[in-house]
């Protein structure tokens, strides 16, 4: 994602300037991810924006690679929340402040547990734009 700034130059056509008032930070807070990719990336400027990528239910204190409650989407989805809340809270935000949410699953059967998780793990929290993919290995 590129952030572009616009003025006005002196002779009146646009200038553009990139990420001259933005300013952006990676974070990673568990083994699993460290030398794969950037858990969180955050980028402040007026605002600050929040990003966060691959977040499963990888036990984040264990093996790396192993994923926690197989077969059960429901407590992986609950897990991979539970990650996701403390993520945003790290950075003084809340599930209530999502913008999009992007699901992948292997099995479409899920759908339905996976639904009812997202529910209780937004609460009240407006709903954000939401992808559900279903992809197959």
């Amino acid at each position: 994602m590129v952030f572009l700034c616009h003025s006005l130059a002196d002779n009146g056509t646009a200038k553009v300037d990139i990420m001259s008032n933005f300013e952006k930070q990676n974070y990673n807070y568990s083994e699993w991810t460290k030398a794969r990719f950037s858990e969180v990336v955050t980028v402040s400027g007026p605002g600050t924006l929040i990003f966060l990528a691959g977040v499963g239910a990888e036990d984040e204190n264990g093996t790396i690679g192993t994923i926690l409650f197989p077969g059960d989407v429901f407590g992986q989805c609950r897990y991979a929340f539970d990650k996701i809340k403390r993520l945003l809270a790290r950075h003084r935000a809340t599930v209530a402040d999502i913008v999009k949410i992007v699901t992948y699953v292997t099995d479409i059967r899920s759908a339905g547990d996976y639904f009812k998780c997202l529910t209780e793990a937004l609460g009240d929290a407006p709903r954000p734009a939401h992808t559900f993919l279903n992809i197959n290995q």
